[in-house]
């Protein structure tokens, strides 16, 4: 369908300028972009739902009783379904514990080296033996706020003196919507988010993460109404 392919062209466009924009920008204000971004992403669905009625305006009542219940979950869904138990999956974090982490009695001075050898911006940070019980959180905006602009020695302060404590910790659980997250971590003016359920600590997503899932999220949900507007549903 041209209309569709239409469609496809500008919001795939729109999502790669949004994207950019977002991790070239990250320490400022993204909640206006958000909203346009969630609009964008509803106003285009309705809009292909019309172009089917406005098509053929008698299929509503020549639809099977699968082609109605397909129309009816399309309908339903939205662009809300990726969750953030589905970024760890596709991190491999999870109950394994794979995340990144250091103690509270290492040295700023690893605690550093430890996210440039892995190229992060985080580590959770815990106490000593004991993995599964979060202390705390330590950035990258940590390190240069309260090292390198104070003068402080990394290799003489230790991470719990410098690290975001556990209950200032603004977290998530799996089973957290990708886009509740991303406007938690918008309002708040983070940049990592630490996962936590009823077992303790699952890992960890940054906003490069969540962005990346919101733009997947919505190509495959354009791919969806393509398949429907086709007869593929």
């Amino acid at each position: 369908m041209v209309v569709m392919a239409t469609i496809n062209g500008e919001v795939l466009n729109y999502l790669s300028v949004f994207s950019d924009q977002i991790r070239s920008d990250q320490l400022k204000d993204m909640q206006g972009g958000i909203r346009a971004f969630v609009s964008h992403g509803s106003i285009v669905k309705n809009a292909v739902l019309q172009h089917v009625r406005l098509v053929n305006p008698l299929r509503p009542l020549m639809m099977t009783r699968h082609e109605s219940t397909s129309a009816a979950r399309i309908e339903e869904q939205g662009f809300e379904s990726t969750k953030i138990s589905d970024i760890l999956k596709a991190k491999g974090e999870g109950a394994d514990g794979s995340w990144l982490w250091c103690t509270t009695d290492d040295s700023v001075y690893d605690a550093v080296k430890s996210m440039t050898q892995h190229n992060v911006g985080a580590l959770v940070v815990v106490k000593p033996g004991e993995k599964s019980s979060i202390a705390g959180i330590i950035t990258e905006r940590d390190y240069l706020r309260k090292i390198i602009v104070q003068g402080r020695s990394s290799k003489s302060t230790k991470v719990g003196d410098i690290m975001t404590e556990e209950n200032k910790l603004i977290t998530v659980t799996p089973s957290t919507k990708v886009l509740k997250a991303m406007q938690l971590m918008t309002d708040n003016r983070i940049r990592h988010i630490p996962v936590i359920d009823e077992k303790g600590m699952q890992g960890m997503v940054s906003i490069g993460d969540v962005v990346r899932a919101v733009v997947s999220e919505h190509r495959e949900e354009l791919n969806r109404l393509n398949a429907y507007i086709q007869g593929g549903y």
